[in-house]
């Protein structure tokens, strides 16, 4: 299982409204994934499972966009990646030894925006 490296991708404007779907048809061709996810494309989401790298269905939790010829971290993209991992919408299927990664990893996404992901909130 991997967690890629924290890539500290800007912040797209707060308002930018989030598809996932239409996103990652985005992040896909900008990085030139169209056969298969290459390490850029890994880059864009907060895991993936290293077994199953070469398969789009084994990346989880897509929180980039192409915004303005550029990958940048998009504010609702990671709500929603922390909603899901404080259990919205059933939470999500990851080994437990990679979960303290990927909410360190939107934690840090979180303090560039000034706030507190959902669970360290009181």
């Amino acid at each position: 299982m991997a967690v890629p490296p924290f890539q500290d991708f800007p912040l797209a404007p707060r308002e930018r409204p989030w598809d996932a779907a239409a996103a990652e048809k985005r992040v896909r061709e900008f990085t030139g994934a169209e056969d298969g996810p290459n390490t850029a494309y890994d880059d864009a989401f907060l895991w993936y499972d290293a077994e199953r790298e070469e398969d789009f269905t084994a990346h989880k939790l897509l929180i980039a966009d192409v915004v303005d010829g550029r990958i940048e971290a998009v504010p609702r993209g990671i709500f929603a990646a922390a909603a899901v991992m404080d259990g919205s919408r059933g939470g999500v299927d990851l080994p437990a030894a990679d979960i303290p990664q990927v909410k360190e990893q939107l934690t840090r996404y979180y303090e560039k925006l000034g706030e507190e992901p959902p669970w360290a909130r009181g």
